[in-house]
């Protein structure tokens, strides 16, 4: 039986109690400074506020100010803050877990630097607790899973990565049941890459069901020709962005398309897309959906912004990415969401 401490009481960081507490670990979820309510909730119910089905009996709660406790002879500290958390996971939480207990992080997103890099998070951390002296070891989840599918015990699978292949292996030990399967990557750069790239994609295409809502009714059935035709063009546009990471192979992509599809069929991202596609501005689409953390916002403007400091420097031409930078001119610009087709099409 090895100890799994969970740092971060949201959704997806709660739902990874379920597999690593059905295969008989003892599981510790630990709610941050934002959480509070939420571990009252689950200490009194044995539930997550948001989940329609009870913690696997014997996981344990703990308020932040009992993280040291709850890390204490851990075997694996599974993170499990939203992108927004980054930096106080990176300045708060990492420094006080010791560097043998490997991490599990479920944070997605990219960090563009002046330069026109896009780092992965798990870079940006170790980055930063190198200049410390400290090296922990550092390992993601990426691929298409949403937290209330896994709660429900849908067959998911996902990739964890990291550098060191033993300690990969160690963690699918842990964590894999026969719900949830597991693949391993030591391309860190890649999967996290591709999973934080979907976030923007996503939006792009979600905009076509707003588009169509403005056209034919609120209450229209859907249509699926626009989105597919938007869903292939992401997808291109992600594998050209995971060649300028150095990252380009068909299980990164594979992986990256996957979290596309799940993320345009449910989630924020859908919602906010489908707002801005209806002829919202981004001002207006953040107070209808007032308190609901929008990740993809932020992904989709960090890469625009670093291709446009790569195409300066000659190394890649921006016309090849026409959805990302029009997402870009809508969330900067409050361009209206008409999406530019004829730019979608090819000659090969």
């Amino acid at each position: 039986m090895a100890t799994v401490t969970i740092i971060g009481s949201g959704m997806m960081g709660s739902a990874l109690a379920f597999p690593a507490r059905e295969n008989g670990h003892e599981v510790r979820l630990v709610g941050t400074h934002l959480d509070r309510e939420i571990i009252d909730a689950c200490r009194e119910t044995g539930r997550h506020p948001k989940f329609t089905k009870d913690f696997p009996a014997g996981v344990r709660y703990y308020q932040i100010e009992e993280m040291e406790e709850a890390v204490r002879g851990a075997d694996l500290v599974i993170g499990g803050v939203s992108s927004f958390g980054v930096d106080w996971f990176g300045e708060f939480v990492l420094p006080k877990i010791p560097e043998e207990i490997p991490i599990l992080t479920v944070t997605k997103g990219l960090l563009d630097t002046p330069d026109g890099r896009l780092l992965p998070y798990p870079a940006v951390w170790a980055e930063r607790l190198a200049a410390m002296g400290r090296h922990p070891n550092l390992n993601a989840v990426g691929g298409p899973c949403t937290s209330y599918e896994l709660v429900a015990h849908d067959q998911t699978e996902v990739a964890f990565c990291g550098h060191d292949r033993e300690t990969l292996r160690r963690l699918r030990e842990i964590m894999q049941t026969d719900y949830y399967h597991i693949s391993l990557s030591t391309d860190v750069v890649g999967i996290e890459s591709a999973v934080a790239l979907k976030n923007g994609y996503a939006l792009g295409i979600a905009l076509t069901i707003g588009l169509n809502q403005r056209a034919f009714g609120i209450d229209s059935e859907l249509h699926y020709n626009s989105q597919a035709a938007v869903f292939g063009q992401a997808v291109r546009e992600m594998a050209k962005l995971l060649e300028l990471q150095g990252a380009g192979t068909l299980d990164n992509l594979c992986v990256g398309a996957g979290d596309l599809y799940v993320t345009v069929y449910g989630g924020r991202t859908r919602l906010v897309g489908i707002l801005l596609g209806r002829g919202l501005d981004i001002d207006e689409a953040r107070a209808e959906l007032a308190g609901v953390t929008l990740e993809s916002l932020v992904v989709a403007v960090r890469v625009a912004r670093a291709v446009r400091i790569r195409a300066e420097r000659g190394e890649i031409d921006p016309d090849a990415f026409p959805l990302l930078m029009h997402v870009d001119r809508i969330l900067t610009e409050k361009a209206p969401a008409d999406l530019p087709w004829e730019r979608f099409t090819f000659e090969a």
